[in-house]
């Protein structure tokens, strides 16, 4: 997939993805299989304004560890890629407010708002227009001195 995006000049999105994994210090090997796949696509001559980071939540972690991946966005962000969060309407969601999936809005909301404030950049959702009204509202509250 790397040398695709590569041969054609188009963005990869480098998701978390270890399928039946036990993990030993969970932060520490997401972001070593993010940095893994960083240089792999650089090696195939990936644009380094093209990568982007997903942390895969919902894709192959317990709810435990989908909680605390969240909590820690910022060490993601901190690798200096853009980060694209994807938790709408997810079973993260859906585990701590006990919902079903068309009612998850508030809790979509909540985790867009959060990975706002960790710094991520790009929000993968379904309800676009609550989701887009949010996020400009955290940018405008996050701004320092414009």
């Amino acid at each position: 997939m790397a040398q695709v995006a590569a041969r054609h000049g188009v963005p990869i999105i480098l998701t978390h993805n270890r399928e039946n994994q036990v993990y030993a210090d969970l932060m520490f090997e997401v972001i070593n299989d993010l940095q893994e796949s960083i240089a792999l696509c650089k090696q195939a001559g990936v644009k380094e304004g093209n990568i982007i980071l997903d942390p895969g939540i919902g894709f192959a972690k317990t709810y435990e560890e989908n909680m605390e991946v969240m909590r820690h966005l910022d060490r993601i962000v901190n690798l200096c890629y853009p980060v694209l969060l994807g938790t709408s309407r997810k079973s993260i969601i859906a585990k701590t407010l006990e919902l079903p999936v068309d009612e998850r809005v508030e809790g979509t909301g909540a985790t867009v708002c959060y990975g706002v404030m960790k710094g991520c950049s790009i929000m993968r959702v379904h309800d676009v227009k609550e989701m887009a009204r949010m996020t400009q509202m955290m940018d405008a509250l996050m701004r320092k001195g414009e």
